[in-house]
């Protein structure tokens, strides 16, 4: 399993279907996730820190963990089966539950729990984009940024089609 950062969500594409960006920590690689609607506004929501007048969801379920005294390990991308991302919610007793990858995003961001992904879905699904040789940390986000947009311009759902 390697970690993966959550780069950004996007929805401005021609299709308008959202998209996660996740990046490989300590690499080049990027892995994105087509994800609902619903599911971008909740992660965009939780990148951002903001907080509704009311729960949502997530905010909902995270506080559930909380109240329940248990703590989200890990969230695991585990498969990835004719095109659909399959997920594993990790808690701190061992207990795993399937969860759609959007889903698992959004809460991994509202507890601070690290994501991994299976080494051979970043192998298949992944897309290498190469660091830039900067230093200021402003100007690499605002290139990884760009790269992340230049990315999105060009692909389509049709481009991970494997079969």
């Amino acid at each position: 399993m390697r970690e993966v950062d959550v780069v950004g969500v996007r929805v401005e594409m021609p299709s308008s279907q959202p998209i996660v960006l996740l990046k490989e920590v300590g690499g080049e690689r990027y892995l994105p996730i087509w994800i609902g609607a619903a599911e971008a506004s909740a992660i965009a929501f939780a990148q951002q820190g903001m907080e509704p007048p009311r729960p949502l969801t997530h905010d909902l379920f995270a506080e559930t963990i909380r109240v329940l005294g248990h703590t989200l390990s890990q969230v695991r991308i585990v498969n990835l089966n004719d095109g659909v991302f399959e997920a594993i919610l990790v808690f701190d007793d061992k207990t795993e539950i399937s969860a759609r990858p959007s889903d698992s995003i959004a809460l991994a961001l509202r507890t601070g729990t690290p994501v991994f992904c299976a080494e051979e879905i970043l192998a298949e699904a992944g897309i290498p984009v190469p660091e830039s040789e900067t230093e200021d940390d402003e100007v690499v986000e605002e290139e990884e940024v760009e790269r992340f947009r230049e990315f999105l311009d060009q692909v389509t759902p049709e481009d991970f089609d494997k079969s």
